[in-house]
């Protein structure tokens, strides 16, 4: 019988088949930098479309098992996980997804390389991009304490690239009382001479197989609230393989990521370490929490590139009313316009990546340092968003091939669902834009940031792609102004509009800078069509908020 398809789509190297990231990184990275990141990418691209797309499948279909007793009765607290999930974190490790971004031979451009591979990587990585960024960010705040032995050994093997050696981490926050609310952590440290003893429960512990994580806790007599909170460093699991006074009550039934073991955990007397001495612990751990949600930032990126790189795969392969998909002009509508939401998120991510860079190592401006405070939150935030809505695209756009199972696009689908969840929601990511613009003034400078961009994107080629983005940055403005005096109930309400205006109009701007670099090269048509078609979409949202408004919406959910 005949097939309509003659062969799956697949994308033999996930690094050749994506022009973007390649055009961006170009633009960004020194020449040294690039020529050194172009064969480890190409290697790890190759794996990514073969061995370890394979692989990932079978995480996915080999869930992470409790083993709470042994064969005699004895309570364990075992959490076995796939040979493929195992497979996978070594690759990574080998791959240096984590140590990249910590060498120190990159300087500056540590992280855009680390982007690059973490690009490519994580949709093939069953998520173990998750426990990774926790990695990362364990490393990156036990790094100023690395005068103490215990948190010295842990840097090391927390960014190596050997899998013999290497550790992961985890980050336990998470609370039934709190979920976001960290204030309300139940959490308590009893000291033990000079260590502690923690007891509670940390309802969401994800990569909890993991050799070390980070604990919030409230020491005795601490106060109520965040102030009274202190950061712990444990070892989950002693060397023989028992735990750590500390019982795992179930794993937990998600609707994605599930080859990722995530738990729920009782601290019963657990053995930790203060990190940087008592109290101050939310604002250590905000370290942790800016690392994750750029590596969130990535992931989100890299799995809707992914999508519609299938997507396209797809249409090249499949024919419909006597032409190949790929030919038809709705169809190609609907791929372009994932194109250009993709390549809008990239640009935002490819800034962050080389901000974050110049944040680490000092040789970021006063000005660029707040635009990275403002950016992290914002950039988690809109990429996950657009993530969920391009991934669904890009499965529709597969049709019934895309909606089963084998095609590897579902589960791109759930799992894009945890994005605008994990390190917080979008609704939370909004109030740390506030709190970012009132601390350390990031919205100005954000605006200034913006109006600079556009002040050097004059081309005839952008079309009204510039004039839009002046227009967003005026109304931004006006936004800025408004809620400088209005009450804090109103100024909360318009914080998610507001958020995700500023990172559609930085996307846009971003892609007017990139048109503009590549003005005088083979992309230029292209690029400044990227630019032109991003802004036909509205920037700003409707910002009319008002305590009229805000009474109006609270009276639409009663009845």
């Amino acid at each position: 019988m005949a097939t309509v398809v003659s062969s799956a789509p697949r994308i033999e190297n996930t690094w050749d088949a994506d022009h973007a990231l390649r055009r961006m990184l170009r633009q960004t990275l020194t020449p040294v930098a690039m020529e050194r990141l172009v064969p480890r990418a190409t290697v790890l691209g190759r794996l990514a479309g073969g061995q370890l797309f394979d692989l990932a499948r079978e995480a996915e279909l080999n869930p992470p098992v409790l083993r709470p007793y042994d064969v005699y009765g004895a309570r364990i607290d075992k959490i076995v996980t796939s040979h493929a999930w195992n497979r996978i974190t070594d690759v990574g490790v080998e791959h240096g997804i984590v140590g990249s971004g910590h060498d120190r031979s990159f300087g500056p451009e540590a992280r855009l390389v680390q982007l690059a591979l973490l690009h490519v990587f994580s949709p093939s990585s069953a998520f173990v991009m998750c426990p990774m960024a926790m990695t990362d960010g364990a490393a990156t705040l036990l790094t100023p304490y690395r005068d103490d032995p215990r948190f010295d050994h842990a840097v090391r093997r927390l960014t190596s690239d050997d899998p013999a050696f290497a550790w992961s981490s985890g980050q336990w926050m998470t609370e039934i009382e709190g979920g976001s609310d960290v204030s309300r952590t139940s959490t308590r440290a009893v000291a033990d001479g000079d260590a502690w003893r923690l007891y509670g429960t940390k309802f969401f512990t994800s990569a909890t197989t993991a050799n070390c994580t980070l604990a919030l806790a409230r020491p005795e007599g601490a106060p109520e609230g965040s102030k009274g909170l202190s950061l712990f460093y444990l070892e989950p699991w002693r060397d023989d393989g028992s735990a750590n006074d500390m019982r795992v009550r179930r794993l937990k039934e998600k609707l994605g990521t599930r080859a990722m073991p995530t738990a729920e955990l009782e601290l019963d007397g657990t053995l930790a370490w203060a990190v940087g001495g008592v109290g101050d612990g939310v604002r250590k751990i905000t370290r942790v929490l800016n690392i994750a949600r750029y590596y969130n930032t990535i992931g989100a990126v890299s799995i809707m590139g992914r999508a519609h790189q299938m997507a396209l795969a797809f249409a090249r392969l499949r024919s419909a009313f006597g032409s190949p998909l790929i030919q038809l002009p709705l169809h190609v509508e609907t791929l372009a316009n994932m194109q250009v939401q993709y390549e809008g998120a990239l640009a935002i991510s490819v800034r962050l990546a080389e901000l974050l860079g110049k944040v680490e190592h000092d040789t970021a401006t006063e000005h660029e340092r707040a635009v990275w405070r403002i950016l992290t939150p914002l950039a988690k935030l809109g990429t996950a968003r657009d993530c969920v809505a391009v991934v669904s695209e890009g499965l529709e756009a597969c049709g019934g091939s895309g909606y089963m199972e084998d095609s590897g696009l579902p589960v791109l689908l759930r799992d894009a669902q945890v994005l605008p969840i994990w390190e917080g929601t979008t609704n939370v990511l909004s109030l740390d834009m506030l709190r970012a613009s009132a601390r350390d003034g990031a919205m100005e400078a954000l605006l200034v940031e913006l109006q600079r961009i556009v002040e050097r994107c004059d081309s005839p080629a952008l079309g009204g792609a510039p004039g839009s983005v002046r227009q967003a940055i005026a109304s931004l403005r006006n936004a800025a102004a408004f809620i400088a005096g209005q009450p804090g109930e109103v100024v909360q309400s318009s914080a998610r509009a507001i958020a995700l205006s500023f990172y559609r109009t930085y996307a846009a701007a971003l892609l007017c800078d990139h048109a503009r670099l590549q003005a005088a090269g083979p992309d230029a048509a292209r690029t400044a069509a990227l630019a032109r078609r991003y802004t036909e979409r509205a920037l700003v949202e409707q910002l009319d908020y008002s305590a009229a408004r805000l009474a109006e919406s609270a009276a639409l959910l009663h009845a």
